[in-house]
């Protein structure tokens, strides 16, 4: 069996981020789409674990979420294999995993809830039988080793689990960090509950109409546009279908640097 500090190597070399540019995504308070049901398949996949030895550790992945503890995100967090990735989509979705087929390393009846921040690059040196644990077709996810150790013992390593995709339950509103100099607005949105993902976001100001905004990469979201000394407003859709707005959010005085809160998805 593999010492802690072998895997916990291996595992951490899998955790990389990945820049995606995708194409702009248009959006209106709730939309009459009907969400999609939690679902209640359960799928097969594998999970291995990394542990932070440094608190820097829990900072950035490919989703852009920064801190995570500060983001609200905690340890409660999975890394994905590009199978699940969908790079970058998939953020902010919410899993429950579970332990099954080995009942030595398993702790049974017990199941854990994880939030999509990162990303499993391909191995591609390895197969994805051996030591290309995140490459493709391969399913799979990496833990931190708090939220691991919930499920099943750390010497398990690399563990046979089920996952199914499940609603997001947040604390407060949908959280809008700023970022950008001049005309270039980058928005990252975190927090996010129901679907947990966001495939569409539009911004506003008290000058402009109803303005698209393309994805950057995982969820931040950018836009070339004046909207300095404005009021902002924020209309984001997830894949649910539907799309929540929450009007003048930053005030006309808002600062690059700063984080503000909307209205929330229904879990």
């Amino acid at each position: 069996m593999s010492n802690p500090s072998s895997i916990t190597a291996t595992a951490a070399l899998l955790l990389s981020l990945i820049s995606t540019v995708t194409s702009h995504y248009s959006s209106s308070t709730f939309s009459s789409s009907p969400p999609a049901p939690q679902s209640t398949v359960w799928h097969y996949a594998r999970a291995t674990y990394y542990a932070a030895s440094d608190p820097r550790d829990a900072v950035g992945g490919a989703c852009g979420y920064g801190d995570l503890v500060k983001a609200g995100y905690g340890m409660a967090t999975v890394g994905l294999s590009e199978a699940l990735f969908q790079r970058g989509q998939i953020c902010g979705a919410c899993f429950e995993l579970r332990c099954v087929d080995d009942l030595r390393w398993c702790i049974p009846g017990t199941s854990i809830i994880v939030t999509a921040t990162n990303f499993c690059a391909p191995n591609y040196g390895f197969t994805a039988e051996v030591g290309g644990r995140c490459n493709p077709p391969n399913k799979h996810f990496v833990l931190p080793i708090e939220a691991f150790e919930k499920i099943a013992i750390w010497k398990a390593g690399n563990m046979p689990v089920q996952y199914r995709r499940i609603k997001c339950r947040k604390e407060g509103g949908v959280r809008f960090t700023i970022d950008g100099s001049g005309i270039f607005v980058s928005v990252l949105i975190s927090n996010v509950g129901g679907a947990g993902d966001i495939v569409a976001v539009k911004i506003k100001g008290s000058r402009t109409g109803w303005l698209p905004m393309g994805r950057n990469w995982g969820q931040n979201w950018h836009i070339n546009s004046d909207l300095r000394n404005q009021p902002l407003s924020f209309e984001v859709t997830n894949s649910d279908g539907l799309t929540l707005t929450s009007y003048n959010v930053a005030p006309k005085n808002w600062n690059f640097g700063q984080t503000f809160e909307g209205k929330q998805f229904e879990a």
